[in-house]
């Protein structure tokens, strides 16, 4: 087995924003601090699809970061009226992304953050609840809010054991409006005390992970910081 170099090098991906004149990349800087915590050397990912291919062979390891809600269209549905679309140049990049890192670097970490873990259930072939005030009750409860997660199965593979562990104290923070309803080909790995899937993941890989909270912004170090730690020092080995 290979071993990670010094500071892997973890590509986040950035949200687009349009402008009157031009447009706009940002992100929050917690993604990079947390990365630069657990020993890597953050890198900005441009939302450019024909960089993809590049990204993925430069990088040890990826983080997708929260955002808007993706357009359903490419996926087979229409998208919700109420949805705010994220731009479609960002959209295009991720899932080549993504597609590319399952084609070619399956062994290389990936951790979705709240819209980074809706995209990988897309390109899984699973599908969403695009707008939880339809369905949902509390659906206030996942709006900027702190909540509990549970496991959704006993046994959690390999990589994701860190899951096993979640209690009734186990609390993290959440914004968003829409959810996974199904995973496609992903492993539903813990829920919310209403049912909604709160992590995904892909046994099969190294570390394919996808959790609907912030992680960036979640007090439990096991819910939070952990995940950047285990994406960092799982990074550069082979699966």
């Amino acid at each position: 087995m290979s071993h990670p170099r010094a500071n892997p090098l973890v590509g986040i991906t950035l949200d687009a924003e349009q402008l009157p004149t031009r447009r706009r990349l940002t992100v929050s800087n917690d993604y990079a601090r947390c990365i630069a915590q657990a020993g890597g050397l953050p890198v900005m990912l441009g939302p450019i699809p024909e960089l993809a291919r590049r990204y993925a062979a430069l990088c040890d390891a990826f983080i997708l970061t929260g955002g808007d809600d993706p357009r359903t269209e490419p996926f087979g549905e229409p998208t919700h009226p109420k949805a705010t679309p994220v731009l479609e140049s960002r959209q295009e990049f991720e899932t080549t992304l993504l597609r590319v890192l399952a084609e070619q670097y399956p062994h290389k970490p990936v951790l979705g953050v709240c819209l980074g873990m809706q995209m990988m259930a897309l390109v899984a072939g699973g599908r969403l609840n695009q707008h939880l005030p339809d369905t949902l009750e509390n659906a206030a409860h996942h709006w900027d809010t702190t909540h509990p997660i549970t496991p959704a199965q006993a046994d959690t593979p390999g990589s994701f054991d860190m899951l096993a562990s979640l209690s009734e104290s186990s609390r993290v923070h959440s914004r968003h409006r829409q959810a996974v309803d199904e995973p496609g080909s992903l492993t539903v790995l813990a829920l919310a005390d209403d049912g909604i899937i709160e992590a995904v993941a892909d046994p099969s890989r190294n570390f394919y992970l996808g959790v609907q909270w912030h992680p960036e912004r979640t007090e439990d170090p096991a819910l939070g910081l952990a995940l950047f730690r285990q994406t960092v020092d799982l990074a550069g080995r082979d699966a």
